[in-house]
């Protein structure tokens, strides 16, 4: 529990609490700048309840004690505040929201990169690297990282393809072959569509990386699982925040990939890279 963000936990927590420690709670988030120099005293009376109040609370989410409470405070603080949606006031100023979801967005994306097992990346790397051709799968947000990856992994002279029609998506699925390699991304992990075309490419033979927010349902037919775990409530949210941790794992997997490549693949990217930038327009048109 220790490495949980406490105040995630929270903000995670808060619809389900009681009223009393939902106070509590709705209090600490609000005021996260001074929460670090309270008293227990202090918070409950400045949350409107009493000190037992507080301490059940501090039990609610896990901690033992206010002790506990405060030290696994700091430690999240430490991360960064995470500043979630929720947290936003009818009253803010664009300003006030610029601060917040930026703050969060890096705290997300830090955690994020804590959590990434390297290992599974590399496993990752090892499989698209020896690929024929690359199919990219998702659905809704994870669709737009999909085409996003559509457009990097061409560099490396393998056919890439990201499907947006989900009968197209499971037509090439099914013609996929060993030596192939599939990248289906959910943040959830639990799309049934998705996770059909994932257990129909490894039946097919394909390799099958997946990218999701946790160990979920289609990692069961995965050859490589990388979590891009991310601090979101995605059932409220659009889910902004996983899909830019899912887009930096495109990021370090095709980078990966044409590390593998050699000096001479470098160069031709850098001669394709000259060439296009004759194609933009440089002056007056």
């Amino acid at each position: 529990m220790s490495d949980i963000n406490v105040l995630e936990l929270i903000d995670r927590a808060r619809p389900s609490l009681k009223r009393g420690s939902r106070q509590v709670a709705e209090f600490i988030l609000s005021n996260l700048d001074t929460l670090s120099d309270l008293s227990l005293a202090e918070l409950a009376r400045l949350a409107n309840v009493s000190e037992p109040t507080v301490l059940r609370f501090c039990s609610t989410i896990g901690c033992n004690g206010f002790r506990d409470f405060k030290i696994r405070v700091v430690q999240s603080l430490a991360l960064g505040a995470p500043a979630a949606h929720s947290v936003l006031a009818n009253d803010d100023t664009p300003e006030a929201v610029a601060t917040k979801i930026f703050d969060y967005t890096i705290t997300s994306l830090d955690w994020a990169r804590k959590k990434l097992d390297f290992a599974a990346v590399g496993r990752a790397v090892d499989l698209l690297a020896k690929a024929r051709r690359i199919e990219f799968f998702g659905f809704g947000a994870s669709g737009i990282v999909a085409q996003d990856a559509q457009q990097k992994f061409p560099l490396f002279g393998v056919p890439c393809v990201a499907h947006q029609d989900s009968h197209q998506q499971f037509i090439a699925a099914s013609m996929l072959e060993p030596g192939d390699a599939v990248v289906a991304i959910s943040n959830t992990g639990a799309t049934r569509g998705l996770i059909e075309i994932a257990r129909t490419a490894r039946e097919r033979g394909a390799g099958v990386v997946v990218i999701t927010g946790s160990e979920s349902p289609i990692t069961r037919f995965a050859d490589v699982a990388v979590i891009a775990e991310t601090l979101e409530n995605t059932d409220v949210y659009t889910p902004t925040t996983s899909r830019l941790a899912a887009l930096v794992v495109i990021d370090i997997l095709s980078t990966s990939v044409a590390l593998r490549r050699g000096e001479e693949h470098s160069r031709d990217v850098m001669l394709m890279k000259k060439r296009l930038a004759h194609l933009r327009a440089t002056g007056e048109i």
